[in-house]
């Protein structure tokens, strides 16, 4: 019996399947599987860093988890308060202003500004420019009261022209012709009528 199991063995079609792929695979493969070690580096320094380097992603996994339920705890005080997204984007937008306003670059860019306000300001080229406008609205102004007064003079030297007051005496002749004409027909229409006739009866006495 045993040697006819030894036969079947011998005979089977899975005969030095396992032996051929355990002679196929080369040693140096087994130890390729595993990262090679950095230059500078010994075997207990790199057990080390990765020990440490597994306790530091565990850690950052803790801590997205607690930051997490922290954002959750949040938004739950912020509902029972009343609070909407805008209110904490307008809070978000306050903060981030004030940081700006309070930032280094912020700080020196608005006294590199106040620098160059000066230098500005107290230049020469500015003091004469100053001086040119004013100089111009002051003659701008002085004009525009000459051209007031003239065209006030001009009025008054025409309303006492011989020919302006020659105007107001025909228009108010006019007037006077209009107004006693209407007076006239209203006359005429209260008056009783066919009174103009008949003359006047005479009752004198024979």
């Amino acid at each position: 019996m045993e040697s006819a199991s030894q036969d079947i063995n011998l005979n089977s079609p899975n005969k030095g399947l396992l032996s051929d792929a355990m002679t196929d695979v080369p040693v140096d493969s087994v130890a390729s599987g595993r990262t090679s070690v950095p230059e500078g580096l010994t075997l207990a320094e790199e057990e080390e860093l990765r020990s440490e380097l597994a306790k530091v992603e565990e850690e950052i996994g803790t801590l997205r988890q607690v930051l997490a339920a922290k954002e959750r705890h949040c938004g739950e005080l912020k509902r029972k308060l009343g609070l909407t997204p805008l209110d904490g984007l307008k809070q978000n937008l306050s903060k981030s202003w004030h940081d700006v306003q309070v930032s280094n670059a912020y700080v020196k860019t608005s006294e590199k500004l106040g620098e160059w306000n000066d230098k500005v300001t107290q230049s020469d080229f500015y003091k004469k420019t100053q001086e040119t406008l004013s100089q111009a609205g002051q003659k701008t102004s002085a004009a525009l009261s000459n051209v007031g007064s003239v065209i006030s003079r001009k009025l008054g030297d025409m309303r006492n022209s011989a020919t302006f007051k020659s105007f107001e005496d025909r228009v108010g002749t006019i007037k006077s012709r209009v107004v006693g004409s209407r007076e006239n027909s209203t006359d005429g229409l209260h008056s009783p009528s066919g009174a103009g006739d008949k003359p006047p009866q005479d009752n004198a006495p024979f």
